[in-house]
């Protein structure tokens, strides 16, 4: 019997709930339909018995016409087994479900967001107010009956507030510290994010997080646009290491249409992706040193970044977002030499990541700055939801390309970096060790890359060559029809997530059959990590959250969307 199969049976025999069904959809995703009154109990059973120990997402889906609106989805995963679990339930307008942060910490600010978008009431949440759209907001942007063109501008500020805990309800400053802005008007907070904290001296007594400064709408956008124009939305996500972006949103409409990309377009994704985990790596290292004091470092670092913008320039005429991919494939092949040419840079890279190692990581005065600063468990890590160098430096080895492999990354011959003590130092440790990791990744793959087309030759999902809709009737009409009508997966829907720079990069996507998304949720890596600040800088000094942040990594452009 399946691990699938024996679950359904022991949930089925536990909760008896008649409205209960397990079953696997067409792309092989398994789905637990549940009421909303047995979620608690069942949430909590699959993460102590059955393994589900991650929570990745919680999010809604609006169905204005159906008698229950809402549905409040859960996508976890099991580490020990690499598989995952959706968990769906039900909600009327106007009710409540039960808080899965008693759970999971991490929760929190999903179900905040879930609150904010959609109207959805989370009983026994501590902080339930809303975290993307601004105090002054009226509605919930991401119910379908809210128009996509409506603005609602914002004219005054909050004042330093936390209410983090129900202890902390009011709102209330306590005379005895001193509260302070940090951000969003603060280099360290690269004008995005805002952090307000009470200080005892130089030491944070509590702190706060307010996000929602780059919100661009992301999700309701894909609604109004056809499956292909939505990937330069994508490179807005995380713009440090745009083609992951780009990638993990065709691999998801990939799935979803039931078809696999060519040898050689897995290929130059590949290549790309590992690209951009160093481009992005050089970020955050860099831009780490920068809140510490190192400009010179950054400066360095920005030579080998620009490097890789001149590659992906060459490839597609773009450097920063750049929309390489398409479903069913890439934009266009690689130009000769472009392969020996990211050969040539890895040889200059590898010299580069030496000097990295000696101005930073081997830095007395860095090592001094970040060894044994805000560290977090394993157990924290996982029960807030962190994945990639952040999980990895608290020494659990996760990492989606070894655990659930796509593209033949099970064919490469790489290693999973884990660090030992989760504190700020290891994150870097564990970033400049994956830069190496990566440019043997990229050496191994083109030194061996598949001959044969770049995309897929389905003429109702890739667009003919320009020869053939010049030349021919058949290639125009193609053309004309696939513009017009746009991409048409069946309906249904499928969570794909792909290991991005950051950790889990997880695109949730439903089709209703038409030519737009009906519902496409991101789950952005540094979301979950995000919203563990204030309680891992609780107790340190204030120069330690700046440094903790900045190891952090947050990208603004994803984590608002």
């Amino acid at each position: 019997m399946s691990q699938i199969e024996t679950l359904k049976k022991d949930i089925l025999q536990k909760f008896g709930d008649t409205k209960m069904s397990l079953t696997t959809s067409r792309v092989g995703d398994h789905v637990l339909e549940i009421s909303k009154e047995t979620a608690p109990a069942v949430l909590r059973y699959l993460k102590e018995y059955a393994g589900f120990n991650f929570l990745m997402d919680v999010c809604a889906v609006d169905y204005p016409n159906r008698e229950k609106r809402f549905d409040v989805v859960y996508h976890l995963y099991n580490m020990s087994e690499g598989t995952r679990l959706r968990v769906k339930a039900q909600v009327g307008d106007g009710e409540t479900i039960e808080t899965a942060t008693k759970i999971w910490k991490g929760a929190d600010w999903f179900e905040r967001e879930a609150y904010d978008m959609f109207g959805v009431v989370f009983k026994g949440h501590a902080n339930l107010r809303r975290i993307l759209t601004h105090h002054q907001f009226v509605g919930h942007p991401l119910r379908k009956d809210y128009e996509a063109d409506r603005q609602q501008h914002c004219t005054n500020v909050i004042p330093i507030h936390f209410n983090n805990t129900p202890e902390q309800a009011g709102d209330q400053l306590d005379s005895r510290f001193v509260p302070i802005n940090i951000g969003p008007s603060h280099p360290a907070m690269h004008g995005t994010l805002r952090v307000m904290a009470e200080l005892d001296g130089e030491t944070v007594v509590r702190a706060n997080c307010e996000i929602g400064y780059l919100h661009r709408c992301f999700e309701k956008m894909a609604e109004t646009h056809p499956y292909n124009q939505v990937i330069p939305y994508t490179d807005r996500l995380n713009y440090c290491s745009a083609p992951m972006n780009n990638v993990g949103y065709c691999k998801a409409v990939e799935r979803l249409l039931d078809v696999n990309i060519p040898p050689r377009a897995q290929a130059m994704r590949v290549v790309l992706c590992e690209l951009s985990r160093i481009i992005d790596h050089i970020i955050a290292v860099g831009t780490g040193g920068v809140d510490l004091g190192a400009l010179s470092a950054f400066f360095h670092l920005f030579t080998y970044r620009e490097k890789v913008y001149n590659l992906f320039e060459k490839l597609c005429g773009a450097r920063l977002t750049v929309s390489m991919t398409r479903v069913g494939g890439m934009a266009q092949d690689a130009p000769d030499g472009w392969f020996d040419d990211v050969l040539d840079f890895c040889k200059e890279m590898s010299d580069g990541i030496d000097e990295i190692s000696k101005l930073m990581i081997d830095n007395k005065i860095f090592m001094k700055r970040t060894q044994g600063v805000c560290p977090i468990s394993p157990e924290n890590a996982i029960a807030w939801g962190y994945t990639g160098p952040l999980l990895r430096a608290t020494g659990v080895g996760l990492d989606l390309r070894k655990s659930n492999p796509y593209y033949g990354y099970d064919g490469f011959n790489f290693n999973i970096p884990v660090g030992t003590n989760g504190d700020v130092y290891d994150r870097y440790l564990v970033r400049v060790e994956e830069m190496r990791q990566s440019i043997s990744i990229i050496r191994q793959q083109c030194k061996n890359i598949p001959d044969g087309d770049f995309t897929i030759r389905d003429k109702n999902i890739v667009l003919p060559e320009k020869k053939d809709v010049y030349g021919n009737i058949e290639g125009l009409m193609n053309h004309f029809m696939l513009v017009i009508k746009g991409l048409r997966p069946a309906p249904g829907e499928v969570y794909d997530a792909t290991e991005a720079a950051n950790g889990e990069l997880g695109f949730y996507l439903i089709s209703d059959g038409s030519g737009n998304p009906y519902r496409l949720k991101v789950r952005p890596p540094c979301f979950a990590i995000y919203q563990s600040f204030p309680e891992v800088v609780k107790g340190a000094f204030l120069a330690d959250a700046i440094a903790t942040v900045a190891s952090m990594n947050v990208i603004a452009g994803e984590l608002d969307r």
